[in-house]
């Protein structure tokens, strides 16, 4: 791996302190146009998901409406499983769906976002999959798609099962990715309440009643790690994401995640490091007509940093290297990594930005001896 000679800011040598502090054991907070991660803490570790798995539920549904496998007014009904594991005697939270009644997909949905129900997740489950293994199976394999390597699911609800693990960093991903994907279907995280059964229950995320811009997504509690939400908040043309573990109470979690959301859409600025088409560095080539291949991303960079502490960004260039010509215009090289003090903000791909050729016979040898050389040294 080679750290190209791009730098922006002074290298970190000695570990900094954070420019935000939690009560939360973990956390991650995101910049929604850019993915610039604005705060980290813990965030790989892995830990039991709670109701936080129903994010992952509801983005294979949201899958299969887009994709047309799926429509708001197929029905599914509702089987003594489903009642009896997620149903009023569960004592968990519930949509009260009637056994053996069918149900709208669309009342599915509201059911699991606005009232965290456990049988309109079971129902779903079997609905869609026979049954909630199967169907977990098919959360883990979407979660692999969409950029969750470490996130298992074992079933449709969270209720704790063994090997049912995620990570905050992945389930912001997650959050990031259903806003992008399915607007059409975002909206439901905003809903206030909803009533089944003739029974209205409110949503359970606190964020919504703070009138601060929050419009999703999700709560989740485990004995094991505390008290989580997924949120996510929008201010004029700026979102911010974030995900939290590990509080101690439902008031630790509302006030945290308020304190950390807000703190992501005041404390930083949207800054263009490279326009589009602009060159960012260069990644040396072996046996080519040039020593070197100029580097681009595919579109503009663009990060959110720290309106104080400036001096704590750092950008580097990495690729394995170097690269055998010849060497085309457009070949994936390496990536572009952003750092704001000890946390990798911003990780971009780069390009060849042209066409380098093979050198000839004498320039292939000298690099050939250069790489002896080299190779001597290491």
């Amino acid at each position: 791996m080679i750290f190209g000679p791009l730098g922006i800011g002074p290298a970190q040598s000695q570990p900094q302190s954070q420019l935000f502090e939690t009560r939360a054991k973990q956390a991650v907070m995101i910049d929604a146009e850019t993915g610039t991660i604005l705060y980290s803490k813990d965030a790989d570790k892995l830990i039991p998901p709670a109701s936080l798995a129903k994010l992952m539920t509801m983005e294979v549904v949201f899958h299969a409406l887009k994709v047309g496998r799926l429509s708001m007014d197929d029905k599914f009904a509702v089987s003594k499983n489903a009642w009896t594991k997620g149903g009023a005697k569960s004592g968990g939270s519930t949509m009260f769906a009637k056994v053996n009644s069918e149900i709208r997909v669309e009342d599915l949905i509201k059911g699991v976002i606005v009232q965290s129900a456990n049988d309109a997740c079971i129902t779903i489950a079997e609905g869609m999959a026979g049954t909630e293994e199967n169907f977990a199976a098919l959360m883990t394999e979407r979660a692999r798609m969409i950029g969750m390597p470490k996130s298992v699911f074992k079933n449709s609800n969270g209720l704790p099962a063994e090997g049912q693990v995620v990570t905050m960093r992945e389930l912001v991903t997650l959050a990031r990715y259903m806003w992008q994907t399915y607007p059409e279907y975002y909206r439901f995280y905003g809903i206030r309440e909803f009533t089944w059964n003739k029974i209205s229950q409110p949503n359970r995320n606190p964020l919504l009643a703070m009138e601060i811009g929050a419009d999703g997504m999700k709560t989740g509690y485990t004995e094991a790690s505390g008290y989580a939400i997924v949120g996510s908040v929008a201010r004029g043309e700026n979102r911010v994401f974030a995900a939290m573990s590990g509080m101690a109470s439902e008031q630790d979690r509302a006030e945290e995640s308020r304190k950390l959301l807000e703190w992501g859409l005041r404390a930083f600025e949207k800054t263009e490091l490279f326009a589009a088409d602009e060159v960012i560095g260069e990644a040396q080539v072996f046996g080519g007509e040039k020593s070197g291949v100029a580097l681009k991303a595919k579109g503009p960079i663009s990060i959110f940093i720290p309106l104080t502490n400036t001096d704590r960004l750092v950008a580097r260039i990495v690729y394995q290297g170097p690269l055998t010509a010849p060497v085309k215009a457009g070949t994936p090289v390496g990536v572009l990594r952003v750092w704001i003090g000890d946390n990798m903000s911003q990780e971009t791909p780069l390009y060849a930005a042209e066409n380098v050729g093979l050198g000839t016979l004498q320039q292939r040898a000298l690099d050939a001896v250069g790489e002896l050389m080299v190779g001597w040294l290491r």
